[in-house]
């Protein structure tokens, strides 16, 4: 193939690539108890947090937990940081975690002191089944039973 007819990626191109988001890093949830959110969230995903900051004795303004297949990261961060006119109530998006068993998972998170958001509600006919719960931080935290996930999931370990 010679020079004039090789195809190059365009300036556009190559921008686009950049800029185009790759997956979540972190999701981020406000507390004003650090302390409780961290225990409760432990609670939850059955992991210790693996990054805390400042390292004790101080008082941590914000931790990071690693959870599920993928390892993605909760952060808990001390309200006082939140940025000006950032939300105090529960709402917006809402971040689905993968489940095996959406009911069950719901009802544990109620009897952890979380209350209901919505309920367990079926998403059609193709397998999926979602539910939320607030946190006793004001957080939503939703859980899913996501066939594509596990689809994603099967083809990275098949």
């Amino acid at each position: 193939m010679s020079d004039t007819t090789r195809t190059t990626p365009s300036a556009t191109t190559a921008r686009t690539a950049a800029t185009t988001p790759r997956g979540l890093t972190t999701v981020s949830f406000w507390s004003d108890d650090v302390p409780a959110a961290v225990a409760w969230y432990t609670e939850v995903f059955g992991v210790d947090p693996y990054y805390v900051m400042p390292p004790a004795p101080a008082p941590a303004a914000y931790v990071e937990f690693r959870v599920g297949d993928y390892q993605h990261e909760l952060g808990i961060i001390d309200r006082s940081y939140a940025p000006a006119g950032a939300a105090t109530q529960p709402g917006g998006a809402v971040v689905y975690w993968h489940v095996d068993d959406v009911a069950a998972t719901y009802e544990r998170l109620l009897a952890l002191g979380g209350t209901e958001y919505q309920p367990v509600t079926p998403q059609g006919d193709g397998g999926f089944v979602t539910a939320a719960v607030v946190d006793p931080f004001g957080n939503v935290l939703g859980v899913m039973e996501n066939p594509h996930y596990l689809a994603v999931l099967e083809g990275r370990e098949g």
